[in-house]
């Protein structure tokens, strides 16, 4: 962490981001302590372990495109919409939530709250790493903790790959990304068929039975 000029590191770590003090959508009374508790950590804050009283819904909204909405306006600080991302969590009720030490309070995720916006490689073949990095700035090597899944989107019939994030957050893999992902496929066994998918971490993920895939792509 880089330290302003004339002040120590102590001074520094123990001052909050000017985003989490000044005024936030729907006024979080705990980002500040929220992310004090994250910097302590050295990671983010531990929103797991809290259990504040539900303080009803603020209207943000994440779009699908990883938008982050405010009373509809988007939210253009990127600071601001980052700090907010540590802080999200998604519960088991299948509901999203920003939760801080004193409060937690609903908000909109329209698919994923995550978007993967790049993938780097590292390695070849089943023994490659692929490592995506999110718009908010997080990095996830699929592997067996961060797994890729796949699925048709309903409605438009358009692919719809995903990645796992962190604690049932995951991340929808842009269009560009994806077709990079996909010039990495290969056909191996999978429940009695053949399917395309990638290798990342030592496991295949596997995306569609072989002689659908070519069907989609126009290859059969």
């Amino acid at each position: 962490m880089s330290t302003p000029a004339g002040k120590s590191d102590a001074q520094s770590d123990n001052k909050a981001s000017p985003e989490a003090t000044a005024s936030t959508p729907g006024g979080l009374k705990g980002l500040a302590a929220a992310e004090e508790a994250g910097r302590k950590g050295k990671g983010l804050p531990p929103v797991h372990k809290w259990n504040p009283p539900f303080c009803g819904d603020l209207d943000i909204r994440i779009a699908r495109d990883g938008t982050w909405f405010y009373m509809g306006t988007p939210i253009g600080r990127e600071r601001l919409v980052r700090l907010f991302s540590t802080v999200l969590r998604h519960d088991e009720d299948g509901k999203y939530y920003l939760v801080t030490p004193v409060e937690k309070v609903g908000i909109i995720v329209e698919d994923a709250p995550f978007l993967a916006v790049a993938m780097r490689v590292e390695g070849k073949g089943r023994e490659q790493k692929l490592i995506f990095t999110t718009n908010v700035g997080d990095d996830a090597e699929a592997g067996s903790e961060h797994p890729i899944r796949f699925e048709i989107d309903a409605e438009t019939g358009e692919p719809a790959p995903y990645v796992h994030v962190r604690a049932r957050l995951e991340a929808l893999i842009n269009r560009a990304v994806f077709y990079d992902l996909v010039a990495l496929g290969v056909e191996e066994p999978h429940q009695g068929r053949s399917w395309f998918g990638v290798w990342s971490g030592g496991q295949f993920f596997p995306f569609m039975p072989a002689d659908e895939m070519a069907e989609a792509a126009g290859l059969s």
